[in-house]
């Protein structure tokens, strides 16, 4: 029987002689093994249980006798993968972590028997040394930056928290990578990858996404609807071609970092504005011509548009209002104001995607076909704490573009303007 976890041995001298420990675990391989035979003993004699513990710098491993010579167990916190056995002799404290906590309870069950001097179903493992893989089950992180050292015979370790693949010539994902479900920091950056499969919304802890310097034209519709909206904190999708976000793209609430330099974007998500924690965007070198309306409402930290294709305002704005009001429109406008539940299994799909689409006018009502569109200009730093300059000549100005659900709205809207 085996257990993969962090150990730390304590001596509980230690505090006698003025010294802590060290307050770190580090990664072991902990066995029920069978003791080395004692000089003397006769052969089939039975041996009790033991424990051994091995790391990567003793495979061999240190051995501690285990039949009544365990002092107290502490498994207060088993369920999160710790615990704690205190022996007899040496006068020593196991402190157990990062273990799964079924594998723990399994074990710390057999130590007991153990303890008891109870024999083992199963059989006891021989004191051979521990192999190297078997500690790379551990690693963490793994970072791969050069082609030759890509991994092509052998998986990733199911362990990996942080996997980085840059500079690898990757054109396409990597399916084993969604077998990695501790994954947290995925790093694919400077490859060639053209289009990201949607397992990778199935990553529930992902919080950091770095695609940056690839050939993606575009960002999977299935990823804004999967538990990225959960976990995702940091997106780079900076040195690709994408010319469009989705609109679902604005369920990625959680985000945080969102990079989107040197792209071909011809505008961001018009709902952009429900992005609440977004603290830091950059978009430089696109071709946004102008903001949407809901970009007012975001509350950003750092904020950096240089060198996009913002238009000058327009005078005349683009009237499609539409009197008196349709069935759809006036159906459309009571459900949103109401805050009334809909989707597919209420109404057709293309309703719902219309009603999803619908714009939000400067009184805070919405509209869906009848509307005014008109393009103002709005100081950047009313929207982020530090702007960097659109263009050479200093300027923090931009167009954004706003919808009004009615004449009177625009009447009203352009009277304060004045």
């Amino acid at each position: 029987m085996k257990l993969h976890c962090e150990v730390e041995v304590v001596s509980r001298h230690l505090p006698t002689l003025g010294l802590r420990s060290r307050g770190k675990g580090i990664r072991a391989v902990l066995t029920l093994c069978q003791p080395l035979p004692r000089a003397g003993a006769e052969r089939g004699d039975p041996h009790p249980a033991c424990l051994c513990i091995a790391t990567l710098k003793d495979k061999r491993g240190t051995r501690y006798e285990l039949k009544e010579n365990i002092e107290q167990f502490f498994t207060k916190f088993v369920d999160e993968g710790k615990a704690t056995v205190r022996l007899k002799e040496p006068a020593v404290d196991i402190c157990l972590s990062k273990a799964n906590p079924s594998s723990l309870k399994g074990f710390l069950s057999a130590l007991r028997l153990a303890h008891k001097g109870c024999d083992f179903e199963a059989p006891l493992s021989t004191q051979t040394p521990v192999k190297t893989s078997e500690f790379e089950k551990f690693k963490t992180k793994m970072v791969i930056t050069s082609k030759k050292d890509y991994p092509l015979s052998k998986n990733f370790p199911y362990s990996l928290e942080h996997l980085q693949t840059s500079y690898c010539g990757l054109v396409r994902f990597d399916m084993r990578v969604l077998c990695l479900k501790k994954l947290r920091k995925l790093d694919l950056s400077h490859n060639h990858i053209k289009k990201l499969p949607t397992g990778i919304g199935d990553l529930i802890n992902l919080q950091e996404l770095n695609l940056n310097d690839n050939h993606l034209e575009s960002f999977n519709v299935a990823l804004c609807e999967s538990t990225l909206q959960q976990s995702l904190r940091s997106l780079d999708l900076s040195k690709n071609k994408i010319k469009a976000l989705p609109l679902q793209f604005c369920q990625l609430r959680e985000l945080t970092d969102l990079k989107l330099d040197d792209n071909q974007l011809i505008r961001f998500p018009f709902k952009i504005g429900q992005l609440k924690k977004l603290r830091f965007l950059s978009a430089a070198r696109n071709k946004l011509p102008f903001l949407p309306s809901e970009f007012k409402n975001l509350s950003l930290e750092y904020l950096d548009l240089f060198e996009n294709t913002f238009q000058q305002p327009k005078d005349l704005p683009v009237i499609k209002l539409q009197m008196p009001l349709t069935l759809l429109e006036s159906s459309a406008r009571t459900i949103l104001h109401n805050r009334i539940p809909y989707g597919p299994h209420i109404i057709p799909f293309h309703l719902c995607q219309d009603l999803d689409a619908a714009k939000t006018c400067d009184c805070g009502r919405f509209c869906l076909d009848s509307f005014i569109q008109g393009t103002t200009t709005t100081n950047l730093h009313s929207i982020a704490h530090t702007v960097v300059l659109l263009d050479n000549m200093g300027s923090t100005q931009a167009p954004i573009t706003s919808y009004y659900c009615s004449l009177a709205c625009y009447v009203n809207s352009s009277d304060m303007l004045k």
